[in-house]
């Protein structure tokens, strides 16, 4: 497929907005799942300061050296993940995992009600709240199952449909939510369209489209549409059941196209 004319600008544009601090920002105050988590890592602040209060001199000096021992593996694993991600949804979701580890194993060494205090406060925050995807659509097309019928029966726009399946319920979808517009952005053209089906939405379309709802870990999947019949996907149709999903990036997304 080729590319846009206009994808090479268009893609640093997405980036930069993509990466855009004061965007980050404002997700950390806006966003329910982020705040709180937030709230937690810096309660531990005045927990520090009152245990500095109690704790005799050798134990303090003990957790002392445990604190800069975990801040520094968790600067450490920073460094790599910001090395190797590949989309930020990605880079904080496990940051925040090794975060609330950390956190907890060291509040463990203060006292161990402590450690169960923030496992129980992680776990309701993983309960009631979720990691917002990008919200972005670059140049992609949210899509209900019969507008994506009547584009495909009607013939009369794009020769070509990638059409990306997901559910924002499944962690995947979540870190790979920036993937799909940085592509249309790139090799959208008069041939080539790019559209989405959320599947939490309209759950009935998995089954028009062959699609496992029994199954979400393999989610997202790509179908590509040639005038409107099916000409391949990612992941493909496997009989046996994954146990963990296909793992998405954008070196195998743009392999596909």
């Amino acid at each position: 497929m080729s590319k846009n004319s206009n994808g090479g600008s268009s893609v640093q544009r997405y980036q930069e907005s993509s990466y855009d601090p004061v965007r980050w920002l404002n997700l950390m105050v806006s966003e329910p799942y982020y705040l709180f988590h937030l709230l937690v890592f810096f309660s531990y602040i005045p927990v520090r300061c009152s245990a500095f209060q109690i704790l005799d001199p050798a134990r303090n000096s003990f957790l002392l050296k445990r604190e800069i021992q975990v801040f520094v593996a968790y600067c450490v694993l920073t460094v790599v993940k910001i090395v190797r991600t590949e989309s930020w949804e990605s880079f904080i979701q496990d940051t925040l995992l090794f975060a609330k580890i950390f956190l907890t194993a060291i509040a463990l060494v203060m006292d161990y009600h402590l450690a169960l205090w923030y496992a129980l406060a992680f776990l309701v925050i993983h309960i009631i709240a979720q990691q917002p995807p990008y919200e972005g659509l670059g140049s992609s097309n949210h899509l209900t199952p019969l507008q994506l019928e009547s584009l495909l029966t009607e013939g009369n726009t794009s020769r070509f449909w990638l059409v990306e399946f997901r559910a924002f319920s499944t962690t995947a979808c979540v870190c790979t939510s920036s993937f799909f517009p940085e592509l249309s952005i790139t090799y959208s053209n008069t041939n080539l369209s790019f559209g989405t089906i959320d599947l939490g939405l309209f759950p009935n379309a998995a089954e028009r489209f062959g699609i496992s709802l029994g199954s979400l870990n393999q989610l997202p999947v790509y179908i590509l549409f040639e005038n409107a019949v099916e000409v391949a996907r990612f992941p493909e149709f496997d009989s046996e059941p994954y146990v963990f999903g296909p793992t998405i990036t954008k070196i195998s997304a743009v392999c596909y196209l």
